[in-house]
């Protein structure tokens, strides 16, 4: 799996940046961000999507992106759609 780096979060430092990627046969977003505190999750459980079983799958988890990476998504976004029309 080749991933297409996309951006880091520049007010973080050296290391722990919340990070976009794109899978480049996939055209996946792939994101490292903080992992969401017990309340936010506790509400994603809460507020589940209509015909969903409450809870959070062994095999995903609930990130948090900060607001200020907003346009490096759009971004992200933008180079998946590109990547999957090819």
């Amino acid at each position: 799996m080749a991933l297409e780096f996309i951006g880091i979060d520049p007010n973080t430092g050296q290391s722990g940046s919340p990070t976009a990627w794109v899978d480049a046969e996939t055209a996946d977003i792939v994101l490292q961000s903080y992992t969401a505190d017990d309340a936010t999750r506790a509400q994603c459980i809460e507020n589940t999507a209509p015909g969903h079983a409450k809870g959070i799958p062994a095999h995903e988890t609930v990130i948090r992106i900060p607001a200020h990476l907003v346009p490096m998504l759009r971004e992200a976004c933008d180079a998946a759609e590109r990547r999957a029309a090819l």
